[in-house]
Parts: structure tokens; C-alpha cells; sequence
């Protein structure tokens, strides 16, 4: 039995070909490229009405490739292999006098994409130098009367989301007592507070992840002191549900705040870490004890959300589309703690999510979904026979074959490991999915989100 239960469009298919449907392939392909020669060529495509990003958290080409082995089969392909536009991006930040800094954490690579400039790591939409907010695509959107949202299995004042909905120094000043780093950004010195409080002050129509306990924390400072920011979100109009079925029940007209964990969400998997000098071979075991019943999956977050967004649109005046951002934050959680069967199941679980939003753009045209990772990670695919330096260990696939993963930035587990600095995948279907072609960089992300939207 499959450990990810896909369709049959995404498994491999071995094909034999008659002389015939050969050359009737090659002519199709044949029609395919010139028009997508002729659309490259000045015929501008239409605006996207809507806009749906997913990130995979620390995403790269072994992440993916890994996932891929395990659960369809390395000739498989998975959800998110199926784009019609393919490239990667370069993913490096800078220091304070733009500099370049080789290998990006997540602040600073979110804060890229979302406000189309490099800043230091560790920085939530700041300028590098002089620490200047910048604005962002979702504060764009919000602007121009777009519905928005964003989606995590990591908290929601964790680098990523954050990025799109807040402002500070450091990316650790999450909620109203964790602004020890940044004394500038409190409310008392004139700055925007904790991320937790801009987040949910922006009143974006849908925030769900973890976090809680962020949520929980009291104001200090300002007009809702001696409220907690769970507080401050119901006095302007969130409703606050904290599993699955709160998720099912609630409907458009007003905001949602899913907080489903108190820290980062469980994840779906689990098995044994690696360690020096490898594990046994094992199978994954697609469960986890510690992730509580009624937990949503992203998947069902990445639905709800769109269905909650797409009815906020479609109720306006105008009927306006929406920008939704998905972020599948523990593929990098996981990578960090060498768990090849936590970061499977993670890659899985954000393709589902992935297979939400295509399925959603099939049927409206009108919408460009893109996916992506911030930054690479150091899971490597090694031979079987392999004695790596590292920590490793090794697999049996669902085709019943070996994979020995290596990872290979630090020796020990306590220290975690690294990113590193590699160009990574960035695929696209939808107005305007040609822009990810080639080789560009996650600045030129945010132009191609505002241009396909029309946001100024």
C-alpha cells in the first residue's frame, strides 16, 4: 500500500508508442511550443483575478526528489511536478550595506517575495540599513479591496506568514512579551508592536496555523492593554476556532483566526531520526501520536480557505479576487532535525495542498497559483552503500526498494541542521505563470504577484 493515498493522474505511466500517435505527439508538441513561443513573444496575457502562493518551507530539489522516491516512485510524479512553467530562483539575502549573504533564513527570504526587496536575515519586511517598513504584497491586496488570507502548519507569527502581515527587527519579537529584540518596534516607542498584533490588526479575512500561545500572551502597551491578542482579534471581528470542525463551521462575513496548537502544528509522521553511522532500514509510519484528534490538515485549511476567500470576493461590489499564501512550514522543520519520515510526510502533505489550489485554478482559469520554497535544505539522496561523514538514515520505499538519506551540515542532532544557499524550484500555472521561466530571483516573485494582480 501507497503511504500517500494520490490519483492516478500523478503516478507513472509507461507508454508504448505506435509509429502513428508518435507523430501525432511530436506535432502537438510541436503547437504547444509556438504558442507558447508566440506568447512569450509581446501577446500579454491577462490579469489573474486571483492569487493562490505555496511555499514549502526549506522545499528543495532533494526535499522534493525524496517525497517523490518514497511515496510515488522515482518514476512518479507528484502534484506538484505537473505545472506548465518551470524555472528556479536564487534565494540569497544581504547584510546591512546590501552585501550579498549566501544562504538566507526565513525572514529574510519571505521578506523578499513579499515586499520585492533583500533585507538582513532575521528581518520581517524591513529595509537592510535603515530598518524601514516596507510594504508588502498581502497589505497591497488588503488596499485594493482584495480578500486575503494565509495558511501555515508552522505558527502564525513564524517567519514566513509573518512577513506578509508585519514589521520588526528581529523575527523573534512574536507576540507582546517576546519584543526583547526589538525595543524599536514597541508600541511605546512609536513602532507597530509585536507580529502577533499586526497580524491581526491588519485583519486579513483568513489566518490559519499554530501559535497559540503568541495569541495568549497579554498587550502591555496601547489601545488594547490588559487584553490578550486572542482578545484584541474577536474586538475587531475575528472569529477564533481551534480544530477541524470549528474550521468546517465557520462561514463568510467574517474573519477567521484558526489557532489548531499552541506552537507549531504536529506533524503528520513519524519514524526514527538519523544518526551516526545510519539507522536500520525502516518504514515511515504515517501517524503521529502527538498530533491531537481533530487537528486540520493543510490540505483542509488550504480548502476552507479558498472557499471563505472566494465568498468574501464574490460578495463585494466589485467582485474582486483574492491572494492567498499557503506555507507547508515543516519540510524545514523536519530537515533541521535530520527526520527523513517528519519531512516526507510534510512534503506530502503540502503537495495535497498543492492538488487544492490547481484543482481550484482549473476551474477558474483566471487564477495564478504558484509553488516554491524559501531556501534549500540539507537532506541528500546518497547510495545505499554510502558511509557518510554525517548523520544519515535509510529507507524502504513504497516500491519496496532502499534510499539512504544524508544529512551532512552539522554532526551531532543537538545542533540542527542548515540551510544552504542553492537555487530552487519555482513553478506556475495561470495569467502571467510564464514570469518564472529561466533563472530569476525571489524579488522578481513579488512583481509578478503585483503585475498578475494589478496591485499598486
Amino acid at each position: 500500500m501507497r503511504a500517500t493515498a494520490l490519483p492516478p493522474r500523478v503516478f507513472r505511466h509507461r507508454l508504448t508508442w505506435s509509429a502513428g500517435a508518435l507523430a501525432a505527439a511530436v506535432a502537438a508538441t510541436t503547437v504547444v511550443s509556438t504558442a507558447t513561443a508566440d506568447a512569450g513573444a509581446g501577446h500579454r496575457p491577462r490579469s489573474a483575478k486571483s492569487v493562490i502562493l505555496l511555499i514549502g518551507d526549506g522545499m528543495g530539489d532533494s526535499e522534493i526528489t525524496l517525497a517523490r522516491d518514497y511515496t510515488v516512485g522515482a518514476g512518479g510524479r507528484l502534484h506538484m511536478d505537473g505545472f506548465p512553467q518551470t524555472g528556479t530562483y536564487t534565494t540569497y539575502s544581504v547584510d546591512r550595506h546590501g552585501r550579498p549573504d549566501y544562504v538566507t533564513d526565513s525572514a529574510a527570504s519571505a521578506t523578499a517575495w513579499a515586499t520585492g526587496h533583500k533585507t538582513v536575515n532575521y528581518r520581517i519586511s524591513k529595509t537592510p540599513d535603515t530598518d524601514r517598513p516596507l510594504p508588502t504584497i498581502l497589505e497591497l491586496a488588503r488596499r485594493q479591496g482584495l480578500a486575503t488570507g494565509s495558511v501555515t502548519t508552522a505558527e502564525l507569527t513564524d517567519a514566513t506568514p509573518a512577513a506578509m502581515a508585519a514589521h520588526v527587527g528581529d523575527r523573534d519579537c512574536q507576540g507582546p512579551a517576546d519584543m526583547e529584540g526589538c525595543p524599536r518596534d514597541t508600541l511605546a516607542r512609536g513602532g507597530l508592536g509585536s507580529i502577533a498584533e499586526q497580524s491581526v490588526r491588519l485583519r486579513p479575512d483568513v489566518l490559519l496555523g499554530g501559535g497559540r500561545q503568541r495569541f495568549d500572551q497579554k498587550i502591555t502597551e496601547g489601545p488594547y492593554q490588559g487584553l490578550t491578542v486572542a482578545q484584541q482579534a474577536e474586538k475587531l471581528g475575528y472569529r477564533i476556532v481551534t480544530d477541524a470542525r470549528g474550521l468546517r463551521a465557520a462561514g463568510p462575513g467574517q474573519p477567521v483566526l484558526g489557532l489548531f496548537a499552541p506552537g507549531a502544528v504536529p506533524v503528520e509522521w513519524t519514524g526514527r531520526p538519523a544518526v551516526a553511522g545510519g539507522t536500520e532500514a525502516q518504514r515511515c509510519v504515517t501517524a503521529n501520536p502527538r498530533r491531537p484528534a481533530g487537528t486540520p490538515t493543510l490540505e483542509a485549511q488550504t480548502r476552507k480557505a479558498i472557499e471563505l476567500l472566494e465568498a468574501k470576493a464574490q460578495a463585494g461590489k466589485d467582485r474582486k479576487g483574492f491572494f492567498l499564501q499557503v506555507e507547508g512550514a515543516s519540510i524545514d522543520k523536519q530537515d533541521h532535525e535530520a527526520d527523513p519520515c517528519g519531512q516526507i510526510g510534510e512534503t506530502a502533505a503540502f503537495d495535497r495542498a498543492v492538488e487544492v489550489a490547481r484543482d481550484y485554478a482549473e476551474r477558474h482559469p483566471d487564477t495564478l497559483v504558484i509553488t516554491t520554497a524559501d531556501h534549500g535544505h540539507s537532506s541528500q539522496i546518497v547510495p545505499v552503500d554510502a558511509e557518510p561523514m554525517g548523520l544519515s538514515a535509510t529507507l524502504v520505499t513504497d516500491e519496496g526498494s532502499r534510499i539512504k538519506v544524508s544529512y551532512g551540515t552539522t554532526t551531532t542532532p543537538e545542533d540542527g541542521q542548515e540551510h544552504t544557499g542553492t537555487q530552487v524550484r519555482i513553478a506556475a500555472q495561470g495569467p502571467f505563470a510564464e514570469r518564472v521561466r529561466g533563472v530569476t530571483d525571489q524579488t522578481e516573485l513579488f512583481t509578478t504577484i503585483t503585475r498578475a494582480l494589478g496591485l499598486r
